[in-house]
């Protein structure tokens, strides 16, 4: 038989001898030093020497079965867990493909550690047309990423690595892409350090990167501003995700109307008197940030996506800005702060709080926040009431379940009127970048992560962008959600269409009979009709060994029904 692709080079791992440790073998070595439990990624010509080393550790390995899959994978599995997820990509189109996952955590501030193979040393870059070669493959995929690195020899291995996990736990969180070339994957490594033994990983968590305290002056600066406020609001962003009780503590010491964006869903309870949930786009929400004459913000960008989500222009902050980061540039963008406080979230909230204790203020926070969750309540329409209810049932219903969203219209109202009782409980692709097709693969990430259930809100057309990692969910016996909304195409794009007068083209897009589709995969199918029947569902199939898809049309009427006993912050 003629072969057709000649495998890469993979003489210098043939001529070591069983002494010997090759490049790919300390890699995963010193990554489960550093914690790292789960690896998504694809094998290919190019990286299986990457996966030498894996069955001399206690890494798992995930095969999605898209280098975007693998993405959005590890995006969720941190986001659920907390812990880092690391992805194995092929030179050239492995990375081409994972792109779009990486744009989103970074746009999120999602640590990822993506590491790719990249042509030999000698053919890197030559433009002489090897196999999977880019151009500047580095240089692109740097675009994406908080910074990418190449190892041109063995011994920067263990200094590449530490860097990578310095700012993830040191900085503004973000994806890092680390790439080999092939040659020197399997190049001798046994002389470069390895890494201390298990009784030292204590040292490691005491040695850690660790962000910035904050300045003890400027606290004193930011309570002194406080004095003098008469009606003061306190915006918590998903930089505050692992923030502790303090956050509701401080909340109360100021007595202050309370703000969480989409990635601190939770960090409130539902129904506490100060929280007004993520309801800043709306107008009763704006208002109260409007009339503020002092404004905390904590771990947020103040993006749109949270604040401006129907994007026209309305979010204004007029009164005294107070913004604490941990991104010394992200403290003066999109609005220039009086107060900026360079800092991480937990100790600069601790920090205030202490200085808080024992002082009283009265700021009538109380009947601010009930006129304006009474006139969100007014406001809210049927399909909105609707969609939550269903959302509320299922929070309710199964315990520490985590809902993972793509962009679809459940999603959108309930990041508006959906509460978390927990952080980490809550998160989508409707933030930041805003790619379709995250929320099936993410979810498989969530539940890999957190070992809880898992929820997957998608809609009919975005799901069609990941459908294959179905396959993933069933091969692994995840027992995921998937709730998806059918509205016959792309029906957010359609709408936005019909208001401005366009013509339809491209988003009455033909719908899959799903039934049959997740049989082929190995998912099981309900139509979901009724409230009870979804819940008698629930109870079966959140603890079996499949997923299931849960198709709901969002004409039903018992989508209606429920939305009239739909409450807001409960």
């Amino acid at each position: 038989m003629t072969q057709l692709m000649q495998m890469p080079d993979s003489s210098p791992v043939n001529a070591l001898d069983n002494t010997s440790l090759t490049c790919g073998e300390l890699l995963v070595q010193w990554l489960e030093y550093y914690g790292v439990e789960t690896v998504f990624g694809i094998p290919g010509v190019h990286t299986v020497e990457l996966y030498r080393g894996l069955p001399n550790t206690n890494i798992r390995h995930v095969t999605p079965r898209h280098e975007q899959g693998a993405g959005f994978m590890a995006d969720g599995y941190y986001r659920a867990s907390g812990k880092i997820g690391v992805c194995f990509i092929i030179t050239g189109p492995g990375m081409t493909n994972i792109m779009t996952a990486m744009a989103q955590a970074l746009a999120d501030s999602i640590p990822m550690l993506v590491i790719s193979s990249v042509n030999k040393v000698k053919d890197t870059g030559s433009g002489e047309g090897h196999l999977h070669e880019l151009h500047d493959q580095q240089g692109m995929v740097s675009k994406v990423a908080l910074t990418s690195k190449t190892i041109w020899q063995p011994e920067s291995l263990p200094k590449v690595i530490a860097e990578a996990f310095a700012l993830f736990n040191g900085a503004r969180p973000g994806p890092v892409h680390i790439q080999l070339p092939i040659d020197i994957i399997t190049a001798d490594a046994s002389h470069v350090d390895k890494p201390p033994t298990k009784t030292h990983t204590e040292t490691l968590t005491l040695s850690q990167v660790t962000r910035p305290l904050p300045n003890p002056t400027q606290l004193d600066l930011i309570v002194q501003s406080l004095k003098t406020a008469k009606n003061p609001v306190i915006l918590y962003g998903g930089g505050c995700v692992d923030v502790d009780h303090d956050a509701q503590r401080l909340a109360e010491l100021i007595d202050a109307p309370t703000f969480l964006t989409i990635n601190a869903k939770g960090l409130l309870p539902p129904s506490h008197p100060l929280s007004l949930g993520s309801n800043q786009s709306l107008d009763a929400g704006r208002a109260v940030i409007t009339e503020a004459d002092w404004v905390l913000a904590i771990g947020t960008e103040l993006g749109e996506t949270d604040y401006d989500v129907f994007f026209n222009g309305g979010f204004k902050i007029n009164g005294t800005l107070v913004r604490i980061d941990c991104d010394a540039q992200q403290l003066q963008r999109p609005f220039i702060a009086d107060i900026a406080v360079l800092s991480d979230a937990q100790m600069a909230i601790s920090g205030l709080c202490s200085r808080l204790k024992g002082q009283a203020f009265d700021h009538q926070a109380l009947s601010r926040v009930n006129e304006a969750k009474q006139a969100l309540l007014n406001n809210a329409t049927p399909d909105f009431a609707g969609q939550n209810a269903l959302l509320k049932l299922i929070r309710d219903e199964v315990e520490d379940v985590i809902f993972v969203g793509d962009s679809t219209q459940p999603v959108y109202s309930g990041n508006l009127g959906l509460e978390a009782l927990a952080t980490r409980k809550w998160f989508n692709s409707s933030t930041g970048f805003g790619t379709l097709g995250y929320g099936l693969p993410a979810a498989i990430g969530a539940m890999i992560g957190s070992n809880l259930p898992v929820v997957s809100l998608m809609g009919d057309g975005g799901i069609q962008f990941t459908i294959a990692e179905l396959i993933c969910a069933a091969e692994l016996e995840l027992p995921l959600i998937i709730l998806l909304w059918n509205n016959q195409g792309y029906g957010e794009i359609r709408r936005y269409m019909e208001e401005g007068g366009l013509p339809l083209i491209g988003v009455n897009i033909k719908t899959p009979n799903f039934e049959p589709l997740a049989a082929g995969f190995g998912a099981g199918y309900r139509r979901i009709t009724d409230k009870q029947q979804l819940l008698d569902a629930l109870k079966t199939d959140i603890n079996g060994k499949q997923p299931f898809i849960y198709e709901v049309d969002e004409a039903d009427d018992f989508l209606k029904e429920m939305g009239k006993t739909m409450t807001y912050f409960s």
